[in-house]
């Protein structure tokens, strides 16, 4: 048997519009492919969390994903926040971004970029 690392399968989800968008930016920021795209949360937001999103270096308390040939970075405590949440892209008349569906959100603001658990 092949010695082989394995990675762990990712907690999350991105569809394809969302890759597609997230390797637009990287390439229209000229990202290096030493940073990935980091998920996770943070307290504050209009229902006691917001989801962070963007392009970062991997740090010491992360675990590494691969989704779609994007490189994903987490904090390991943040997964029992995201366990499970689908990230999309929306092109919409009255909407434009990435969306955020999270089974593990009890309550979410209108915006949507919020959640309480």
């Amino acid at each position: 048997m092949a010695n082989q690392t394995m990675n762990p399968p990712a907690p999350i989800k991105l569809t394809q519009g969302a890759l597609n968008a997230l390797h637009r930016i990287k390439a229209d920021q000229s990202i290096s492919d030493e940073h990935g795209l980091r998920i996770g949360v943070k307290g504050g937001g209009c229902s006691g969390f917001s989801y962070i999103l963007g392009f970062d270096r991997k740090q010491e308390n992360d675990q590494e994903f691969e989704i779609g040939g994007m490189r994903v970075f987490m904090q390991k405590s943040h997964g029992i926040y995201l366990l499970g949440m689908e990230i999309d892209w929306v092109e919409g008349l009255n909407n434009r971004g990435f969306s955020f569906n999270n089974p593990n959100a009890s309550e979410t603001c209108g915006c949507g970029t919020s959640f309480s658990a």
